[in-house]
């Protein structure tokens, strides 16, 4: 089985290589990645060759959900992470199982097993597309909660036209003109919403297509977004997102 493994710690990573070494000799680590800005264009060139994905939650540049976002990954992917509070965003991509860390020998041995499992209940051993098909099925939050002085209220997706991040503070704004501030981390956010519906143009804004009302080209080859209604923020889409956002709001 060859491997490659997504880890920003070199000594979990090789530790974790240590381990499946330990279960099995013939287990080949192609490569340990330690970044996204690493790992995705490896990943774009060599996921032919992987027969399954190690990937920690959080890396040093974001969360490895955004690979999902920017490459098709049709290969088993087991999650490892410090906390727990991703375990069901692991399991909306081609996730088999979500180890927490510190991973003991006896956690990696389960999931190995497990995924040879999968694999046994289908015809080619070496093929788990059916299951992964399933367990990549995408399900997006449709509301979100906020909470005003001593009461709560819920603001569906589709009244939202922009997530900021501003120091600490994570807000929405709502087509409404509302402002209201959220208990989620921004990389998080972009992971809950419908990446046809929501992009995440920079650091700081996750921005919905439906509120774009213009794209004006700004200095150094970068673009800059106004909203409908305009919430008066400043919102420029990074010059290395410059591509892909474009992709993105042309559409299928």
């Amino acid at each position: 089985m060859r491997i490659a493994i997504i880890e920003d710690e070199p000594l979990a990573a090789e530790k974790l290589e240590r381990y499946l070494l330990k279960y099995d000799t013939n287990i080949e680590v192609l490569s340990k990645l330690n970044s996204l800005e690493t790992a995705i264009p490896w990943i774009v060139e060599n996921k032919a060759q992987v027969d399954l994905f190690f990937m920690d939650v959080q890396l040093s540049d974001g969360l490895s959900f955004e690979i999902f976002s920017q490459v098709t990954i049709n290969k088993p992917v087991i999650f490892t992470t410090a906390f727990d509070e991703f375990a069901v965003d692991a399991f909306k991509v081609n996730s088999i199982d979500y180890l927490l860390k510190p991973i003991t020998f006896t956690d990696l041995s389960r999931a190995l097993k497990k995924l040879a499992a999968l694999k046994e209940q289908f015809s080619h051993s070496n093929q788990i597309t059916p299951i992964l098909t399933t367990l990549g099925k995408r399900s997006y939050k449709d509301r979100f909660l906020v909470k005003i002085g001593n009461h709560i209220k819920s603001i569906p997706v589709e009244d939202i036209i922009a997530f900021q991040a501003e120091g600490r503070d994570v807000s929405l704004f709502t087509k409404q003109a509302k402002e209201y501030i959220i208990e989620y981390k921004l990389e998080v956010l972009a992971e809950l919403v419908d990446p046809k519906l929501f992009y995440r143009v920079n650091r700081g804004f996750v921005v919905a297509l439906k509120a774009i009302n213009d794209v004006m080209v700004f200095s150094n080859r970068r673009l800059k977004l106004t909203l409908a209604p305009n919430i008066h923020k400043e919102i420029v889409v990074s010059r290395e997102k410059v591509s892909d956002f474009k992709k993105w709001f042309e559409g299928s």
